[in-house]
Protein backbone atom coordinates (compact mmCIF):
# COMPACT_ATOMS: atom_id res chain seq x y z
CA UNK A 1 0.00 0.00 0.00
CA UNK A 2 2.06 3.43 -0.98
CA UNK A 3 1.61 6.43 0.86
CA UNK A 4 -1.38 8.23 -0.99
CA UNK A 5 -3.35 4.82 -0.75
CA UNK A 6 -3.04 5.01 3.02
CA UNK A 7 -4.19 8.56 3.25
CA UNK A 8 -7.30 7.80 1.22
CA UNK A 9 -7.97 4.97 3.48
CA UNK A 10 -7.30 6.40 6.55
CA UNK A 11 -8.96 9.88 5.92
CA UNK A 12 -9.39 12.66 8.82
CA UNK A 13 -11.90 10.27 10.37
CA UNK A 14 -9.07 8.26 12.05
CA UNK A 15 -8.45 10.99 14.40
CA UNK A 16 -11.83 12.62 13.84
CA UNK A 17 -11.49 15.80 16.34
CA UNK A 18 -11.39 19.63 14.80
CA UNK A 19 -8.51 20.30 17.68
CA UNK A 20 -6.22 17.39 16.04
CA UNK A 21 -4.44 16.95 12.82
CA UNK A 22 -3.09 13.78 11.23
CA UNK A 23 0.11 13.19 9.57
CA UNK A 24 1.13 10.31 7.34
CA UNK A 25 4.99 8.95 7.10
CA UNK A 26 5.96 5.78 5.16
CA UNK A 27 7.91 3.43 6.34
CA UNK A 28 8.70 4.42 10.04
CA UNK A 29 8.12 2.78 12.49
CA UNK A 30 8.82 1.90 15.77
CA UNK A 31 7.75 3.57 19.11
CA UNK A 32 6.98 7.32 19.05
CA UNK A 33 8.99 9.97 21.52
CA UNK A 34 6.94 11.06 24.85
CA UNK A 35 5.49 14.50 23.87
CA UNK A 36 4.43 17.76 25.93
CA UNK A 37 0.40 18.69 25.68
CA UNK A 38 -0.47 18.51 22.30
CA UNK A 39 -3.25 16.81 20.46
CA UNK A 40 -1.25 15.35 17.23
CA UNK A 41 -1.63 11.97 15.99
CA UNK A 42 0.68 10.83 13.35
CA UNK A 43 0.11 7.51 11.93
CA UNK A 44 2.49 5.33 10.31
CA UNK A 45 2.50 3.23 7.38
CA UNK A 46 4.89 0.45 6.76
CA UNK A 47 4.78 -1.44 3.18
CA UNK A 48 1.48 -2.97 2.88
CA UNK A 49 0.36 -4.37 6.31
CA UNK A 50 1.30 -2.17 9.14
CA UNK A 51 -0.46 0.91 10.96
CA UNK A 52 0.61 2.42 13.91
CA UNK A 53 -1.16 5.16 15.75
CA UNK A 54 0.38 7.39 18.67
CA UNK A 55 -1.59 9.67 20.64
CA UNK A 56 -0.16 12.46 22.48
CA UNK A 57 -2.57 14.58 24.75
CA UNK A 58 -1.66 16.56 28.08
CA UNK A 59 1.21 13.92 28.49
CA UNK A 60 -1.08 10.66 27.95
CA UNK A 61 0.28 9.26 25.35
CA UNK A 62 -0.88 5.61 23.79
CA UNK A 63 0.65 3.53 21.36
CA UNK A 64 -1.41 1.22 19.04
CA UNK A 65 -0.50 -1.48 16.15
CA UNK A 66 -2.76 -2.75 13.99
CA UNK A 67 -1.55 -5.73 11.96
CA UNK A 68 -3.61 -4.99 8.88
CA UNK A 69 -2.84 -8.39 6.61
CA UNK A 70 -5.30 -9.62 4.55
CA UNK A 71 -5.41 -13.02 6.76
CA UNK A 72 -6.59 -10.86 9.87
CA UNK A 73 -8.69 -8.55 7.32
CA UNK A 74 -10.79 -11.68 6.97
CA UNK A 75 -11.23 -12.63 10.47
CA UNK A 76 -11.65 -10.10 12.57
CA UNK A 77 -13.79 -7.33 10.27
CA UNK A 78 -14.98 -8.65 7.10
CA UNK A 79 -15.19 -5.45 4.55
CA UNK A 80 -15.22 -3.26 7.11
CA UNK A 81 -12.85 0.07 6.11
CA UNK A 82 -11.89 3.24 7.86
CA UNK A 83 -14.51 5.68 6.66
CA UNK A 84 -17.04 3.90 5.04
CA UNK A 85 -19.37 6.66 4.51
CA UNK A 86 -16.45 9.26 3.37
CA UNK A 87 -18.84 9.21 0.13
CA UNK A 88 -22.27 8.34 0.97
CA UNK A 89 -22.35 10.44 4.42
CA UNK A 90 -19.24 12.52 4.97
CA UNK A 91 -20.99 14.45 7.45
CA UNK A 92 -22.24 10.96 9.46
CA UNK A 93 -19.48 10.40 11.49
CA UNK A 94 -19.07 14.17 12.79
CA UNK A 95 -22.88 14.17 13.60
CA UNK A 96 -22.96 11.45 15.76
CA UNK A 97 -20.31 12.63 18.06
CA UNK A 98 -21.55 16.18 18.17
CA UNK A 99 -25.01 14.21 19.27
CA UNK A 100 -23.27 12.47 22.16
CA UNK A 101 -20.86 15.13 23.43
CA UNK A 102 -24.28 17.45 23.43
CA UNK A 103 -25.89 15.09 25.62
CA UNK A 104 -22.76 14.06 27.97
CA UNK A 105 -23.64 17.40 28.98
CA UNK A 106 -27.25 17.34 29.71
CA UNK A 107 -26.26 13.66 31.84
CA UNK A 108 -22.64 12.24 31.99
CA UNK A 109 -24.32 8.65 32.67
CA UNK A 110 -25.32 8.22 28.80
CA UNK A 111 -20.88 7.28 28.65
CA UNK A 112 -21.46 4.05 30.79
CA UNK A 113 -25.05 3.02 29.14
CA UNK A 114 -23.61 3.42 26.01
CA UNK A 115 -20.79 1.23 26.71
CA UNK A 116 -22.98 -1.38 28.37
CA UNK A 117 -25.28 -1.21 25.79
CA UNK A 118 -22.20 -1.71 22.80
CA UNK A 119 -21.13 -4.46 24.37
CA UNK A 120 -24.93 -6.37 25.45
CA UNK A 121 -25.14 -6.14 21.04
CA UNK A 122 -21.31 -7.21 20.20
CA UNK A 123 -21.10 -10.06 22.88
CA UNK A 124 -24.83 -11.84 21.51
CA UNK A 125 -23.67 -12.75 17.80
CA UNK A 126 -22.05 -10.10 17.33
CA UNK A 127 -22.10 -5.95 16.63
CA UNK A 128 -25.08 -6.03 14.43
CA UNK A 129 -27.69 -3.88 16.53
CA UNK A 130 -29.63 -6.66 17.39
CA UNK A 131 -29.77 -5.56 21.08
CA UNK A 132 -31.80 -2.61 19.28
CA UNK A 133 -34.55 -4.28 17.96
CA UNK A 134 -38.59 -3.64 19.46
CA UNK A 135 -40.59 -7.11 19.65
CA UNK A 136 -42.40 -7.79 17.13
CA UNK A 137 -43.83 -10.91 15.03
CA UNK A 138 -40.91 -12.95 14.72
CA UNK A 139 -38.94 -10.91 16.39
CA UNK A 140 -37.83 -12.09 20.23
CA UNK A 141 -36.33 -9.18 21.55
CA UNK A 142 -32.66 -9.07 22.89
CA UNK A 143 -34.27 -6.30 25.36
CA UNK A 144 -36.53 -8.08 27.15
CA UNK A 145 -34.35 -10.93 27.95
CA UNK A 146 -33.74 -11.16 31.61
CA UNK A 147 -30.23 -9.49 31.85
CA UNK A 148 -30.83 -6.61 29.58
CA UNK A 149 -33.84 -5.68 31.63
CA UNK A 150 -31.97 -2.90 33.12
CA UNK A 151 -30.41 -1.57 29.74
CA UNK A 152 -30.70 2.13 29.19
CA UNK A 153 -29.72 4.14 26.25
CA UNK A 154 -32.22 2.81 23.60
CA UNK A 155 -33.79 6.15 23.44
CA UNK A 156 -30.05 7.66 22.93
CA UNK A 157 -29.27 5.99 20.19
CA UNK A 158 -32.48 6.33 18.43
CA UNK A 159 -32.28 10.05 18.62
CA UNK A 160 -28.37 9.66 16.94
CA UNK A 161 -30.14 8.04 14.37
CA UNK A 162 -32.50 10.50 13.77
CA UNK A 163 -30.09 12.84 13.24
CA UNK A 164 -27.70 11.02 10.82
CA UNK A 165 -31.00 9.96 8.91
CA UNK A 166 -32.03 13.68 8.55
CA UNK A 167 -28.57 14.45 6.43
CA UNK A 168 -28.45 10.77 5.20
CA UNK A 169 -31.50 8.61 4.81
CA UNK A 170 -31.03 5.09 4.85
CA UNK A 171 -27.17 5.50 4.65
CA UNK A 172 -25.35 4.69 7.97
CA UNK A 173 -26.44 1.45 9.96
CA UNK A 174 -27.75 1.24 13.45
CA UNK A 175 -24.53 -0.93 14.14
CA UNK A 176 -22.68 1.77 13.61
CA UNK A 177 -24.31 3.85 15.07
CA UNK A 178 -23.82 2.21 18.55
CA UNK A 179 -19.89 1.56 17.78
CA UNK A 180 -19.33 5.40 17.21
CA UNK A 181 -21.29 6.81 19.76
CA UNK A 182 -19.97 3.86 22.38
CA UNK A 183 -16.73 5.40 21.29
CA UNK A 184 -17.55 8.94 21.93
CA UNK A 185 -18.23 7.65 24.97
CA UNK A 186 -15.39 6.25 26.34
CA UNK A 187 -13.59 9.50 25.44
CA UNK A 188 -15.84 11.30 27.20
CA UNK A 189 -15.57 9.55 30.07
CA UNK A 190 -12.00 9.90 30.37
CA UNK A 191 -10.98 6.77 28.22
CA UNK A 192 -8.82 6.08 25.44
CA UNK A 193 -9.76 6.90 21.76
CA UNK A 194 -9.58 4.17 19.04
CA UNK A 195 -9.96 4.11 15.74
CA UNK A 196 -12.79 1.93 14.06
CA UNK A 197 -13.72 0.25 10.92
CA UNK A 198 -17.18 1.28 9.92
CA UNK A 199 -19.84 -0.38 7.05
CA UNK A 200 -21.67 -2.67 9.65
CA UNK A 201 -24.99 -3.82 8.17
CA UNK A 202 -27.99 -4.25 11.01
CA UNK A 203 -29.50 -7.50 11.63
CA UNK A 204 -32.73 -8.89 10.34
CA UNK A 205 -33.84 -10.21 13.38
CA UNK A 206 -32.90 -10.57 17.28
CA UNK A 207 -31.56 -13.79 19.96
CA UNK A 208 -33.59 -13.21 23.23
CA UNK A 209 -32.90 -16.71 24.13
CA UNK A 210 -28.96 -16.20 23.50
CA UNK A 211 -29.13 -13.32 25.90
CA UNK A 212 -30.48 -14.44 28.49
CA UNK A 213 -28.27 -17.89 29.16
CA UNK A 214 -24.83 -16.43 27.18
CA UNK A 215 -24.00 -12.60 28.81
CA UNK A 216 -21.75 -12.71 31.61
CA UNK A 217 -23.24 -12.64 35.06
CA UNK A 218 -21.85 -10.31 37.72
CA UNK A 219 -21.91 -13.49 40.07
CA UNK A 220 -19.67 -15.81 38.27
CA UNK A 221 -16.60 -16.97 39.29
CA UNK A 222 -13.20 -16.88 38.09
CA UNK A 223 -13.68 -19.99 35.27
CA UNK A 224 -16.74 -18.65 34.17
CA UNK A 225 -15.83 -15.41 33.50
CA UNK A 226 -13.01 -16.30 31.70
CA UNK A 227 -14.92 -19.18 29.91
CA UNK A 228 -17.42 -16.75 28.81
CA UNK A 229 -14.74 -13.92 27.54
CA UNK A 230 -13.15 -17.15 25.78
CA UNK A 231 -16.26 -18.06 23.59
CA UNK A 232 -15.67 -14.95 22.04
CA UNK A 233 -12.30 -14.88 21.10
CA UNK A 234 -11.24 -12.77 24.16
CA UNK A 235 -8.29 -14.15 25.96
CA UNK A 236 -7.49 -13.42 29.57
CA UNK A 237 -5.52 -10.27 29.14
CA UNK A 238 -8.22 -8.85 27.29
CA UNK A 239 -11.06 -9.94 29.96
CA UNK A 240 -9.25 -8.56 32.38
CA UNK A 241 -8.67 -5.34 30.11
CA UNK A 242 -12.44 -4.98 28.87
CA UNK A 243 -13.81 -5.36 33.08
CA UNK A 244 -12.07 -1.95 32.75
CA UNK A 245 -14.72 -0.34 31.56
CA UNK A 246 -16.15 -1.24 35.33
CA UNK A 247 -14.32 2.45 35.72
CA UNK A 248 -17.47 3.94 35.19
CA UNK A 249 -21.15 4.10 36.41
CA UNK A 250 -23.35 3.18 39.24
CA UNK A 251 -24.04 -0.54 39.85
CA UNK A 252 -27.40 -1.23 41.55
CA UNK A 253 -27.58 -3.00 45.06
CA UNK A 254 -28.88 -6.25 43.32
CA UNK A 255 -25.94 -6.66 41.57
CA UNK A 256 -23.97 -7.00 44.85
CA UNK A 257 -26.68 -7.73 47.77
CA UNK A 258 -25.73 -11.24 48.53
CA UNK A 259 -21.83 -10.09 48.81
CA UNK A 260 -23.19 -8.21 51.86
CA UNK A 261 -25.66 -10.50 53.59
CA UNK A 262 -25.70 -14.17 52.58
CA UNK A 263 -22.76 -15.12 50.63
CA UNK A 264 -22.84 -18.80 49.14
CA UNK A 265 -25.96 -19.73 51.22
CA UNK A 266 -24.04 -18.59 54.54
CA UNK A 267 -26.19 -15.77 56.00
CA UNK A 268 -22.72 -13.86 56.07
CA UNK A 269 -21.16 -11.35 54.04
CA UNK A 270 -18.09 -12.40 51.45
CA UNK A 271 -15.08 -12.47 53.28
CA UNK A 272 -12.54 -11.00 50.27
CA UNK A 273 -14.50 -8.09 50.79
CA UNK A 274 -12.40 -5.37 52.28
CA UNK A 275 -14.09 -4.58 55.92
CA UNK A 276 -14.40 -0.69 55.56
CA UNK A 277 -15.91 -1.26 52.15
CA UNK A 278 -18.33 -3.40 53.48
CA UNK A 279 -19.56 -1.25 55.77
CA UNK A 280 -20.00 1.48 53.09
CA UNK A 281 -22.17 -0.79 50.81
CA UNK A 282 -24.19 -1.98 53.43
CA UNK A 283 -25.01 1.95 54.58
CA UNK A 284 -26.38 1.95 51.01
CA UNK A 285 -27.46 -1.08 50.46
CA UNK A 286 -29.91 -3.00 52.97
CA UNK A 287 -31.06 -6.72 52.54
CA UNK A 288 -33.58 -6.46 51.03
CA UNK A 289 -35.09 -10.37 50.71
CA UNK A 290 -35.32 -10.11 46.86
CA UNK A 291 -33.74 -12.53 44.11
CA UNK A 292 -30.33 -11.72 43.26
CA UNK A 293 -30.18 -9.72 39.82
CA UNK A 294 -28.90 -12.67 36.96
CA UNK A 295 -27.92 -9.16 34.92
CA UNK A 296 -24.86 -9.29 33.19
CA UNK A 297 -21.38 -7.78 34.61
CA UNK A 298 -20.08 -5.22 31.98
CA UNK A 299 -20.69 -1.41 32.15
CA UNK A 300 -23.16 0.10 34.82
CA UNK A 301 -26.09 3.13 34.23
CA UNK A 302 -25.24 6.05 36.37
CA UNK A 303 -23.22 9.38 36.61
CA UNK A 304 -19.66 8.67 36.03
CA UNK A 305 -17.05 10.78 38.48
CA UNK A 306 -17.33 13.72 37.94
CA UNK A 307 -12.85 14.03 37.96
CA UNK A 308 -13.10 11.73 35.39
CA UNK A 309 -10.21 12.96 32.52
CA UNK A 310 -13.52 14.13 30.49
CA UNK A 311 -12.19 16.11 28.01
CA UNK A 312 -13.72 19.65 26.65
CA UNK A 313 -14.85 20.54 23.39
CA UNK A 314 -15.42 24.41 23.30
CA UNK A 315 -17.33 25.46 20.16
CA UNK A 316 -18.57 21.83 18.98
CA UNK A 317 -21.44 22.80 17.47
CA UNK A 318 -25.33 21.48 19.22
CA UNK A 319 -27.44 19.19 17.35
CA UNK A 320 -30.41 21.65 16.26
CA UNK A 321 -33.01 19.07 14.92
CA UNK A 322 -36.64 18.87 15.87
CA UNK A 323 -35.78 15.26 17.45
CA UNK A 324 -32.88 17.15 19.31
CA UNK A 325 -34.66 19.37 20.72
CA UNK A 326 -37.49 17.03 21.29
CA UNK A 327 -35.82 14.54 23.42
CA UNK A 328 -33.39 16.48 25.57
CA UNK A 329 -36.22 17.08 28.20
CA UNK A 330 -36.90 13.16 28.22
CA UNK A 331 -33.11 12.47 28.47
CA UNK A 332 -32.92 14.98 31.47
CA UNK A 333 -35.56 13.23 33.46
CA UNK A 334 -34.45 9.74 32.91
CA UNK A 335 -31.06 10.67 33.79
CA UNK A 336 -32.56 12.17 37.07
CA UNK A 337 -34.06 9.16 38.18
CA UNK A 338 -31.00 6.87 37.65
CA UNK A 339 -29.63 9.10 40.68
CA UNK A 340 -32.46 7.65 43.02
CA UNK A 341 -31.73 4.08 42.10
CA UNK A 342 -30.14 2.70 45.64
CA UNK A 343 -26.61 1.40 44.59
CA UNK A 344 -22.31 2.15 44.48
CA UNK A 345 -20.41 4.55 42.26
CA UNK A 346 -17.77 2.90 40.24
CA UNK A 347 -15.57 5.67 40.66
CA UNK A 348 -12.93 3.76 42.32
CA UNK A 349 -10.09 6.02 44.03
CA UNK A 350 -6.25 5.83 43.20
CA UNK A 351 -3.70 6.84 41.15
CA UNK A 352 -3.89 7.81 37.53
CA UNK A 353 -6.26 8.18 34.95
CA UNK A 354 -10.04 8.07 36.84
CA UNK A 355 -10.60 5.36 33.70
CA UNK A 356 -8.74 2.36 34.65
CA UNK A 357 -5.83 2.73 36.91
CA UNK A 358 -7.73 3.25 40.28
CA UNK A 359 -10.20 0.19 39.59
CA UNK A 360 -7.68 -2.20 39.42
CA UNK A 361 -5.92 -0.83 42.34
CA UNK A 362 -9.17 -1.02 44.27
CA UNK A 363 -9.23 -4.70 43.29
CA UNK A 364 -5.70 -5.29 44.92
CA UNK A 365 -7.12 -3.92 47.96
CA UNK A 366 -10.03 -6.20 47.92
CA UNK A 367 -12.40 -3.37 47.08
CA UNK A 368 -13.70 -4.86 44.19
CA UNK A 369 -18.24 -4.16 44.07
CA UNK A 370 -19.07 -6.79 42.09
CA UNK A 371 -17.89 -10.85 43.06
CA UNK A 372 -16.90 -11.29 39.34
CA UNK A 373 -14.63 -8.30 39.46
CA UNK A 374 -12.80 -9.36 42.56
CA UNK A 375 -11.85 -12.80 41.73
CA UNK A 376 -9.66 -10.99 38.67
CA UNK A 377 -6.94 -10.84 41.84
CA UNK A 378 -7.86 -14.97 42.16
CA UNK A 379 -5.99 -15.96 39.07
CA UNK A 380 -2.48 -16.32 38.24
CA UNK A 381 -2.61 -14.97 34.64
CA UNK A 382 -5.64 -12.49 35.59
CA UNK A 383 -3.67 -11.26 38.70
CA UNK A 384 -0.60 -10.45 36.42
CA UNK A 385 -2.63 -8.05 34.18
CA UNK A 386 -4.65 -6.37 37.07
CA UNK A 387 -1.15 -5.24 39.02
CA UNK A 388 0.37 -4.16 35.33
CA UNK A 389 -2.94 -2.12 34.92
CA UNK A 390 -2.90 -0.86 38.41
CA UNK A 391 0.98 0.62 38.05
CA UNK A 392 0.85 1.26 34.24
CA UNK A 393 -2.05 3.80 33.07
CA UNK A 394 -0.53 3.72 29.64
CA UNK A 395 -0.83 0.30 29.25
CA UNK A 396 -4.43 -0.03 29.92
CA UNK A 397 -5.42 2.45 27.77
CA UNK A 398 -3.27 1.09 25.16
CA UNK A 399 -4.69 -2.53 25.68
CA UNK A 400 -8.37 -1.03 26.29
CA UNK A 401 -7.77 0.71 23.02
CA UNK A 402 -7.18 -2.95 21.12
CA UNK A 403 -9.63 -4.52 23.26
CA UNK A 404 -12.89 -1.87 22.45
CA UNK A 405 -11.45 -1.93 18.85
CA UNK A 406 -11.85 -6.27 18.86
CA UNK A 407 -15.16 -6.42 20.58
CA UNK A 408 -16.40 -3.63 18.25
CA UNK A 409 -15.50 -6.53 15.13
CA UNK A 410 -17.19 -9.48 16.66
CA UNK A 411 -19.04 -11.44 13.94
CA UNK A 412 -19.99 -8.20 12.11
CA UNK A 413 -22.67 -8.34 9.03
CA UNK A 414 -21.51 -6.38 5.90
CA UNK A 415 -22.88 -5.76 2.32
CA UNK A 416 -24.87 -7.96 0.89
CA UNK A 417 -25.90 -9.45 4.55
CA UNK A 418 -27.98 -7.97 7.01
CA UNK A 419 -29.90 -4.47 5.81
CA UNK A 420 -29.52 -0.59 6.94
CA UNK A 421 -32.65 0.10 9.41
CA UNK A 422 -34.26 3.56 8.53
CA UNK A 423 -35.08 3.15 12.32
CA UNK A 424 -33.33 0.89 14.72
CA UNK A 425 -36.08 -0.59 16.66
CA UNK A 426 -37.64 -2.07 13.47
CA UNK A 427 -36.57 -4.47 11.07
CA UNK A 428 -36.59 -2.45 7.75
Amino acid sequence: MIRNEVTKKLHLSTWPYDDATVSISGNKIGAPKKQKSSSTVNVYAKGSSNISISVSNDDMLMFLSIEDDENQNEQSRGSLEYDFYRDSCPQGEKIIRDTVRQLYKTGPELAPALLRLVFHDCFIEGCDGSVLLDPAEGVDAEKESPPNETLKGFDIIDLIKSEVEEVCPGVVSCSDVLVLAAREAVILAGGPFYPLYTGRRDSNTSYRDIATYELPSPHADLSETLASFASRGFNERETVTLLGAHSVGVVHCQFFENRLYNFGGTNEPDPSLNPKLLDEMRSRCKRSHTPTSSAPLCCFDGSPSSSALAPTFDGSPSPTSSATKAVLPTFEDSSSSLSEVPGMDMAYEGPGSDFGTPYYHSLLQGKGILFADQQLTAGEETGIWVRAYASDTLLFRRDFALAMMKLSNLQVLTAPMGQVRRSCSKVA
